[in-house]
């Protein structure tokens, strides 16, 4: 994620991009935007407010040479030359403009924007930001005329968040420029990301802890709860996180050990494990160092409620994996031909 308490904008051009399915052209800026206060007070947190919360970044792709991925070329030659910033700008919106590859890619605003000031892992950088606006929303305007106020509805940009944007670091580990990427409108996420950008995620902590989550919520949701139930899937979920937060380091064979008291359970984690690596093309390492910031935010998207038809929910505290092995009970009523939670307590709160 990144600081943007010191970030300012030093170059800013809009510039519209259509779609070759609709018919409908590029119409590109010859000038820099010039911003009065009010606009550039508003436009600078409505374009980095959404890479605050970001702990995943990504790094350039190509199957043959980095060098030949388009915007890697582009946004280097910015860094490079700033002066050279109106040129390559339109360059990538040409480049946007041929990947689509479908009527249903939105046409839109592209903006391009140089930053100065973004601090990334206490580090101080130059960035190039690249945002599309594909949404405009409704407002109404007041003016007046012959002495009465009216009212009449415009369409414009909505300033609470971007559609698409990336932002491209001026700093580089082993892998390349880091770059951080957002989607409002995920129905064409690949062709953002895959497509234009043409980027993969950075083969860090990070990474590694957001890819075993994944693989633990949907091992939870499709085997877990299906076979043995909601209080089954949200012990685990519970215990998943419990081990992150108490380990650095997350080793597989100690994780399985850990959850699972027989090994036919850990069979059907290792089984599903290979499903979920070929669905994403990915392969998870079997020991890898623990990103805190990436275990906070899971968690707060974790829902542990158990949602029963009769209009009653139990909902599981996240922060006391045993509390649902020892203080809730499920059993099955042969009279009344129905499932039920018994749940024991000291005192109501």
């Amino acid at each position: 994620m990144i600081s943007r308490k010191n970030a300012s904008i030093s170059k800013f051009i809009i510039h519209k991009v259509g779609n070759k399915f609709n018919d409908t052209k590029n119409a590109f800026s010859e000038k820099l935007v010039d911003f009065d206060e009010p606009s550039y007070d508003l436009m600078l947190p409505f374009l980095l407010r959404p890479f605050g919360s970001v702990v995943q970044s990504y790094r350039f792709n190509h199957h043959a040479n980095i060098s030949l991925n388009e915007i890697n070329s582009y946004s280097t030659q910015i860094f490079n030359d700033e002066e050279a910033f109106i040129d390559v700008s339109k360059h990538i919106v040409t480049h946007l403009f041929e990947q689509s590859t479908s009527a249903q890619i939105k046409t839109g605003d592209v903006l391009v924007v140089m930053f100065e000031g973004i601090e990334f892992n206490e580090i101080t950088t130059n960035a190039l930001g690249i945002f599309k606006i594909e949404n405009k929303v409704n407002f109404f305007q007041t003016y007046l005329e012959n002495n009465s106020y009216d009212v009449l509805v415009q369409k414009g940009i909505s300033s609470k968040k971007v559609d698409k944007g990336c932002i491209i670091l001026n700093q580089t580990d082993t892998e390349g420029n880091i770059i951080l990427s957002v989607d409002n409108n995920s129905y064409d996420a690949q062709y953002w990301l895959n497509q234009f950008l043409n980027i993969k995620y950075a083969d860090d902590a990070n990474n590694h802890t957001q890819q075993y989550i994944e693989l633990c919520k949907d091992f939870s949701t499709e085997i877990l709860k299906t076979t043995y139930g909601a209080q089954e899937q949200n012990t685990f979920l519970a215990k998943t996180i419990d081990f992150f937060k108490e380990n650095e380091v997350v080793n597989i064979e100690r994780f399985k050990d850990e959850l699972f008291e027989e090994d036919k359970h850990k069979n059907l984690f290792d089984d599903y494990k290979k499903t979920f690596e070929d669905e994403n093309n990915i392969v998870i390492r079997n020991q890898f160092d623990v990103a805190e910031s990436v275990v906070n935010k899971e968690k707060k998207k974790i829902k542990t409620d158990i949602k029963l038809d009769t209009n009653i929910q139990i909902k599981l505290d996240i922060d006391a994996p045993d509390a649902s092995a020892e203080y809730l009970e499920r059993g099955y009523d042969d009279e009344k031909k129905m499932h039920y939670y018994k749940v024991f307590f000291n005192v109501e709160s």
